[in-house]
């Protein structure tokens, strides 16, 4: 079975003070467009676009985004990487994403999720004690407004809905909704007794150490009754390609460390080196910067050792990598990287 390969983008840009800070928002904006249609030519399957609330990401609106690219795209798949759905309101989750299928013609996904950052709860006035039975109840809620035309629901966080529809509905039978997961085991547990494709984020450490992660999906999955082509699996992971090893790194490194660095201090990191690095996109680790056969091979080498997934998805442009260089990876991407996968793979 081929893999879908493509790109996640939080949509990130130099932070920039002055007259000219909201000229150059633009010209992000535009180019990342520009890069989304790019990757619907070069033959990339998949675009997700992320969700922040923060000064150096653009991505708060990720539908907004979606439904500009929908209209200069005409294959690619458009879905959010993640929506937070912990502090979004499920109803409106949903008719946005209703609305982004209707404009694509049946190209929008979601990805749900808990997000890296926590900045959207006092910002839509969540508690952070709340934030598992937030999460829990507002992604059974849109499972069943996706599933259900007509609600009877009631709940704590939110009014109950009494025979109450949701509309628009989209072009799909069912709207596609992952489980976008990070590294806790009742995570994989929960899409696998909701039978709903998982999405794994793995940006450091080993890839092969979500194995009995993925295992413990699998197994809940088919304890509930779910068939194997059901459970899908998608890989999320820091990447980057150019023509050569070398020119990879070079291009990657700098705002790589930088990005990390800074995320660091909140979080309590370590600050980034070279040779961790280096560590992290050796053969085992979860970086995958390189040029597309060494990068092909790894995708191909992290699959097998997750027991198969369908879709790989590289997050490159937070490293601050300048917006022709990024045209090229995709380029290489879509020209080299997904043959030289789905050819070992067939």
């Amino acid at each position: 079975m081929a893999i879908e390969i493509g790109i996640d983008s939080f949509a990130s840009a130099t932070v920039h003070v002055g007259a000219d800070a909201a000229i150059l928002r633009v010209k992000a904006m535009a180019e990342l467009l520009e890069r989304i249609e790019h990757a619907d030519a070069m033959g990339l399957h998949v675009f997700g676009i992320g969700e922040h609330h923060r000064k150096e990401f653009m991505d708060s609106a990720t539908t907004v985004i979606l439904a500009a690219a929908a209209s200069r795209t005409k294959n690619i798949i458009l879905n959010s990487a993640v929506t937070v759905i912990s502090a979004a309101d499920p109803v409106r989750v949903f008719q946005g994403f209703a609305t982004l299928d209707l404009i694509s013609n049946g190209r929008a996904e979601i990805v749900a999720g808990r997000g890296s950052f926590t900045e959207a709860f006092p910002l839509f006035g969540h508690q952070l004690k709340d934030y598992d039975e937030l999460f829990i109840e507002n992604l059974l809620l849109l499972l069943q407004i996706r599933d259900e035309e007509i609600l009877n629901w009631s709940g704590k966080f939110r009014a109950p809905l009494h025979n109450q529809s949701v509309y628009p509905r989209p072009v799909q039978a069912q709207l596609p909704i992952w489980l976008g997961v990070g590294g806790t085991p009742e995570s994989f547990i929960r899409a696998g007794q909701l039978g709903l494709p998982l999405m794994v984020a793995v940006i450091g450490g080993e890839t092969h150490r979500f194995r009995p992660l993925i295992d413990l999906y699998r197994r809940a999955g088919a304890q509930a009754g779910f068939k194997p082509e059901q459970l899908k699996v998608g890989l999320h992971s820091l990447g980057f390609v150019a023509d050569t090893q070398e020119e990879a790194i070079e291009q990657y490194y700098e705002g790589y460390a930088e990005t990390f660095t800074r995320i660091g201090k909140e979080r309590g990191w370590p600050p980034v080196t070279r040779s961790r690095f280096d560590m992290q996109n050796g053969p085992l680790g979860a970086l995958l910067v390189g040029e597309p056969e060494d990068v092909a091979e790894k995708i191909v080498r992290h699959a097998e050792a997750l027991g198969g997934i369908s879709r790989f998805t590289f997050q490159m442009d937070n490293a601050g990598i300048p917006h022709h260089q990024l045209m090229r990876s995709i380029e290489l991407i879509g020209k080299k990287v997904i043959p030289l996968v789905n050819d070992v793979k067939n």
